[in-house]
């Protein structure tokens, strides 16, 4: 079952609260975050005093995704501030596996991303220790881009590895999901959508996030001869 995170990137950010709780009573499970600080990607969005001011508004899981240089340096304010899961960049991270334990120590779940042109061999050694593993789908930075096919094969890759590892660790992608490339993505092995603008330029939120939903395909397995 397959769970979705609006990205509030893509709400409107004069009612923050009132567009957090639609989306939640339209049926998401996760409110995606996204911080970004004008160094690691070129846009500034929020910081962790927004993300506390939310809190108050809903119970519902905030995933917290710091595009951020220097991520060590976020993890306590976000923490305090109410995050659920709290994801960082490889790219970003100088100790990620330290990192790991100190969001863990916070009471967070921890998540790790990469970015397109950035190798699954790059988090080989710490896809055991994380949550979630976020595979952005589009370069960071910016809301509706479009979606990036060759990160299908990372998608199925990753999968393969939790699955015949044993590990337990969500897949998640961000970046131009819609129901269309939500069925590439699920059939690719990955449960935990962020969607955007797919959900928030909806008129009808819960239609948008049913229809995700919905698009929802069983991960096919590129290793054995297809079956009919």
């Amino acid at each position: 079952m397959i769970k979705l995170a609006p990205s509030i990137l893509s709400a409107d950010f004069s009612k923050l609260g009132d567009e957090v709780r639609r989306v939640v009573d339209a049926g998401a499970d996760y409110i995606h975050i996204d911080v970004m600080d004008g160094t690691f990607v070129p846009n500034i969005t929020i910081g962790s005093p927004v993300v506390k001011s939310l809190r108050k508004t809903t119970k519902a899981t905030f995933d917290v995704h710091l595009m951020v240089e220097h991520p060590e340096t976020q993890v306590k304010a976000f923490a305090e501030a109410g995050a659920d899961i709290i994801t960082f960049h490889v790219e970003a991270a100088k100790h990620p596996h330290r990192l790991i334990q100190e969001i863990n120590e916070a009471g967070c779940k921890a998540g790790i991303a990469i970015d397109p042109g950035t190798s699954l061999a790059m988090i080989e050694e710490l896809v055991q220790d994380v949550d979630m593993v976020l595979i952005m789908t589009v370069n960071p930075g910016f809301g509706g881009q479009e979606f990036i096919p060759s990160t299908l094969d990372k998608i199925h890759m990753l999968s393969h590895e939790i699955h015949d590892l044993g590990y337990d660790c969500d897949i998640e992608v961000d970046g131009g999901i819609n129901p269309e490339t939500a069925a590439l993505v699920t059939s690719a092995g990955a449960n935990v959508l962020v969607a955007g603008s797919a959900i928030y330029g909806a008129d009808d939120a819960k239609a948008a996030i049913d229809a995700i939903r919905a698009a929802e395909q069983p991960h096919v397995c590129h290793d054995h001869h297809h079956e009919e």
